[in-house]
């Protein structure tokens, strides 16, 4: 099974995707970018309400887009984050320098492989060398283009089935829609991770910066874990 990871930006969104079936909870705040944060205060805010209500379920927040290149910035951030009690902090990431800076930050950690440009192979099988408990395929630039349409869909199998070897969890990301449930079925990685698809805008039309709709979020965890 596919678990349905739902990207939330505030405790009303977080307690209703929870509700609706949401197995993984994201804090991420959409109007900010790709991988844009949510502030650290209200992160611990939105924690603590969801560990009152649901105190197993995982909980994930990102830091906020970054250049590869802010090392310092991104230790401070991913600290201050995890500091806030999350399960896991997830970051982005596109070169080998900041995968093994990550690597040594003391704090649970997900890397986001950005694969705007397809699939670095070695980049994402280092995350096992490296001891992350967990990696996510996903895009930086939300233009209308998926994840699919991106990087070639053997490419992204046959990383999920060499990191689930390793012991690696897989998930995969970037605006992913219905059209992509087989596509999602076919590659089977742990999670799958969605905001657009889970929020109703103009004229019935998906929009990640709009307001998350319950009955979507139903609706894709219907659809993952039951394979129909």
């Amino acid at each position: 099974m596919t678990a349905l990871l739902a990207s939330v930006r505030s405790i009303e969104e977080a307690l209703d995707a929870a509700r609706a079936g949401a197995d993984l909870i994201d804090l991420k705040e959409p109007h900010a970018g790709a991988l844009g944060g949510v502030e650290v205060h209200e992160i611990a805010r939105i924690v603590r309400r969801l560990r009152a209500e649901y105190a197993a379920r995982p909980i994930s927040a990102t830091i906020g887009d970054l250049p590869d290149h802010a090392l310092d910035e991104m230790t401070t951030r991913v600290l201050k984050v995890a500091a806030t009690g999350v399960d896991y902090v997830k970051v982005g990431i596109s070169t080998e320098a900041a995968l093994k800076h990550l690597s040594s930050v003391p704090a649970v950690t997900v890397p986001v492989l950005l694969s705007d440009r397809g699939i670095d192979h070695k980049l994402a099988l280092m995350t096992a060398e490296l001891r992350f408990p967990a990696i996510v395929f996903d895009t930086a630039l939300k233009d209308g283009r998926t994840l699919f349409d991106c990087v070639s869909f053997e490419a992204l199998r046959e990383c999920v089935r060499e990191l689930r070897a390793r012991g690696v969890m897989t998930g995969i990301a970037g605006s992913l829609g219905w059209n992509d449930r087989d596509s999602i079925r076919a590659i089977a990685p742990d999670f799958a991770g969605f905001r657009g698809a889970l929020c109703s805008g103009h004229a019935g039309r998906h929009d990640r910066k709009g307001k998350l709709d319950p009955s979507l979020v139903s609706r894709w965890a219907h659809a993952l874990h039951s394979n129909s």
